[in-house]
């Protein structure tokens, strides 16, 4: 590698995407949620095992997770965690649908707090499936509660 230039895998993992990974420590799965629900991604085998509770306006009201997955995966779980809370259904099933259209096309980035820090991973498709774990057991989990 030459000096003063970054390769691909070091510019995907990023200290910003590093660090959002870490924040999954900031939501625990445990017994008491009312939904569970999980995913596993085709291409790698990343898992995800994913509790909420919702409120009686039908939005998040709590989340937790398990997340067997790489640093896309679990910074992309966070990212949806984050700022899960107050979104409904519908808004969550937008955003994977947006998601994927994104990762598909290249077409705008999805509306999200924080997930520009995710651009990096759309030239990787061997790790779209990690990135869509997250909001794939969360939607199937909110599918749950109608």
């Amino acid at each position: 590698m030459t000096a003063g230039r970054i390769s691909k895998p070091a510019r995907l993992y990023t200290p910003r995407l590093l660090g959002l990974s870490a924040q999954l420590a900031d939501f625990p799965l445990d017994d008491s949620f009312a939904l569970r629900a999980s995913a596993r991604s085709r291409t790698c085998g990343s898992t995800i095992e994913l509790g909420c509770d919702i409120a009686d306006d039908g939005s998040v009201a709590r989340i937790g997770m398990q997340v067997s997955a790489c640093a896309v995966g679990q910074s992309s779980a966070a990212i949806m965690a984050r700022s899960a809370v107050g979104r409904t259904p519908n808004a969550l099933l937008a955003m994977e649908a947006d998601i994927a259209r994104w990762l598909e096309t290249g077409e705008a980035r999805p509306d999200w707090p924080e997930f520009d820090a995710l651009d990096d991973a759309r030239a990787y498709p061997a790790r779209h499936d990690a990135l869509l774990l997250g909001w794939k057991a969360m939607t199937i989990a909110m599918g749950r509660a109608v």
